[in-house]
């Protein structure tokens, strides 16, 4: 089923963007699968995607939870080491200069951060941060547009929820975004889908000559077209990099310096 799921995936970007320069699969697994896309024909530009597949079906061998630091950041491949993991995207929106995280974030019943009150909250923020990951007890994961901090703090339903956003898509539908450079501009990006059988981590790498990054309406058009159904933008810029592990970080961080330093981070973990 995987092979076939992963044949699938291959067959949807290789049709979206007519070829892809050094396109390779470069781990598979009997459970998930690595695909790395290196192509300059979307959008008319240089881009390398990154994507990690992970069946549904394969959700009662493993966890997708959310790791964090409250005060000190942390890289995600720091994250995901500590945490045993066997694979890791950054995560939310987070202090770069006091770290920890700037939207909600609820770990098993345990509110860690609340949303940043109005009068903190600028009009670029309120038009990005309009979503969340719902990690649910029941081990499913919903991406939705966020209820009230008090529905979720009243909640017992989630194991786990992270504030984010913008939503992208909902019900294989894109939704209106805001008009703002955030958007508009091509930066690297950093998003999760569900499709109908299977939980996709992406990283878009950009601001560099081989991968140009995208604009958000691009990253919608993009997520449509690998049958992706409901989707969410993570924190993206300096901070997207995706870890596996015995491969280390697997995409191309922006930064000059390297790997970026993050508060909080997605984790897949064995059970």
């Amino acid at each position: 089923m995987l092979r076939k799921h992963l044949l699938l995936v291959l067959i949807l970007l290789t049709y979206f963007i007519g070829y892809a320069q050094n396109k390779k699969q470069v781990l598979q697994q009997d459970t998930w699968a690595f695909t790395q896309i290196k192509t300059d024909t979307i959008f008319n530009s240089n881009q390398i995607i990154s994507l990690l597949t992970i069946p549904k079906s394969s959700l009662d061998e493993y966890n997708i939870e959310i790791n964090y630091r409250n005060s000190e950041l942390k890289t995600t491949s720091s994250f995901a080491e500590d945490g045993n993991a066997i694979a890791a995207i950054n995560g939310s929106f987070f202090d770069m200069k006091k770290g920890g995280s700037v939207t909600y974030l609820e770990i098993t019943d345990s509110v860690i951060t609340r949303s940043l009150s109005p009068e903190l909250k600028s009009n670029t923020f309120d038009n990005i941060i309009d979503g969340a990951v719902i990690l649910a007890k029941d081990n499913t994961i919903r991406l939705e547009y966020a209820q009230p901090d008090k529905f979720y703090e009243q909640s017992k339903k989630e194991s786990a929820v992270l504030g984010t956003g913008p939503v992208l898509l909902l019900n294989s539908t894109p939704v209106k975004l805001a008009d703002i450079k955030f958007v508009n501009n091509r930066h690297p990006r950093t998003c999760m889908c569900l499709k109908k059988k299977a939980v996709v981590l992406i990283t878009i790498d950009g601001r560099q000559d081989e991968a140009e990054g995208m604009s958000l309406p691009e990253v919608q058009t993009f997520l449509q077209n690998i049958k992706c159904i409901d989707a969410i933008n993570l924190d993206g810029g300096g901070s997207t990099t995706m870890w596996i592990k015995d491969s280390g970080i697997v995409n191309f961080p922006s930064d000059k310096t390297g790997e970026r330093a993050v508060a909080n981070v997605i984790l897949v973990t064995e059970n």
